[in-house]
């Protein structure tokens, strides 16, 4: 691990706020991601990553990893055009106008797959492929969450929960001569995002390591089912059946009928990832900001900082303090929009215009603050790359 001195002698001079990726750590989590998947294809999951270059570097690194899971049409739409291929939308598109969009590219030789998990979506897919005489592929999403009494385990996301509303979706895709199936995709997103030895929680690390345990064994049996059911409607072999994410790929990739699983925020590993049992991640990734303000001893108040991750609000999203070890955020004022408050009582003797750097709870997010990326790696600065934000782009 790296310590605060390494950082700070390495950044001297850089203006500040800055977000880096350290090179050698991406590397090892790169070799982690690998070893977990259990010699499976990987995708991607570029809104981890919001980075062309970081992208372009993790493909390279390994043929095993395949492929690309986008989040929106224009971002697909802009990967195809900088030479990726096999890029999947992993969340469905229902604007008219980008699915002309996907359409024309088709048309054009660009390989888009499609997500659907309801007729509707089918509908408006193959609307738009009659239009331009293409056929689209698409790939159906099934629900993986469970429920227990009281509480619903997993993420809302499509509405399909069994073999036969799956199987129901795959038939009517089947009757067009203007749409083809082409892959399976189940996110076990109670698996894969959420920690199980969070500190100062037992009783419920034990609780959700249980239901994990369970979410595990019914989303193998339920891809397994649907995967058999397809194969005796006769129909032609599905390209891929994708799963996970970076929580669960050594769960996931173990899946006989699962051919690829998807990772992201594994590359970076963010704050979230610290509190999970069955692996450890290094952090790859993570942004400075710059101490301006000594109210009193002990407390350094830096410029900037509020980076706040998304989903339900809660402290778990703030970022946190990364180096120096020990440093922390004053619970009545968090990260805020030009000022960051740090409590530090250690052993480094900090000044004005010294760095404190912090880690974002989540992984692409801190993409979305910060143009550039610094690159660094054996005791230096190598480079620096664009984020899409740095490439002028935003996508949601």
């Amino acid at each position: 691990m790296r310590d605060y001195r390494y950082y700070k002698e390495v950044c001297n001079g850089l203006p500040m706020p800055f977000a880096f990726v350290d090179l050698d750590m991406l590397q090892q989590n790169i070799q982690s991601i690998l070893q977990r998947a259990s010699g499976k294809k990987i995708r991607i999951a570029s809104k981890s990553i919001r980075s062309v270059d970081v992208l372009r570097r993790i493909l390279q690194e390994n043929a095993q990893f395949q492929g690309i899971m986008c989040f929106t049409v224009s971002e697909a739409l802009y990967l195809a055009e900088q030479g990726f291929t096999d890029l999947l939308l992993g969340y469905p598109a229902v604007d008219a106008r980008q699915l002309a969009s996907v359409a024309m590219h088709q048309r054009e030789g660009c390989n888009i797959t499609l997500m659907v998990d309801c007729r509707a979506h089918v509908e408006q897919a193959e609307a738009a492929a009659a239009k331009y005489g293409v056929v689209l592929p698409l790939c159906v999403d099934i629900d993986l969450s469970i429920d227990v009494p009281g509480l619903h385990f997993g993420v809302w996301r499509s509405p399909i929960r069994s073999t036969d509303a799956a199987l129901d979706l795959i038939k009517r895709i089947a009757q067009s001569k203007h749409i083809v199936l082409e892959g399976l995709m189940g996110y076990e997103a109670q698996v894969a995002g959420l920690g199980d030895r969070v500190p100062r929680q037992a009783l419920k690390n034990a609780f959700v390591q249980l239901l994990k345990r369970r979410s595990i064994r019914e989303a193998a049996a339920r891809r397994a089912e649907l995967v058999a059911a397809i194969e005796r409607m006769g129909l032609p072999p599905l390209r891929f059946v994708n799963a996970g994410g970076t929580g669960s790929l050594h769960t996931s990739s173990v899946e006989p009928v699962v051919t690829e699983v998807t990772a992201g925020s594994g590359f970076y590993s963010p704050g979230l990832f610290d509190h999970y049992r069955d692996f450890t991640l290094l952090p790859a990734a993570g942004y400075a900001i710059e101490i301006v303000r000594q109210p009193r001893r002990n407390l350094y108040t830096c410029l900037g900082g509020g980076y706040t991750a998304s989903g339900a609000a809660g402290s778990d999203k703030l970022p946190r303090p990364y180096l120096p070890q020990g440093a922390s955020l004053l619970a009545m004022e968090g990260a805020g929009e030009v000022q960051t408050p740090i409590r530090y009582n250690g052993p480094e003797e900090l000044e004005l215009g010294d760095p404190i750097f912090m880690r974002h709870s989540k992984a692409g997010e801190l993409c979305e603050r910060f143009t550039h990326l610094y690159y660094i790696s054996n005791n230096g600065i190598v480079g620096e790359t664009t984020t899409y934000r740095g490439d002028g782009l935003c996508y949601l």
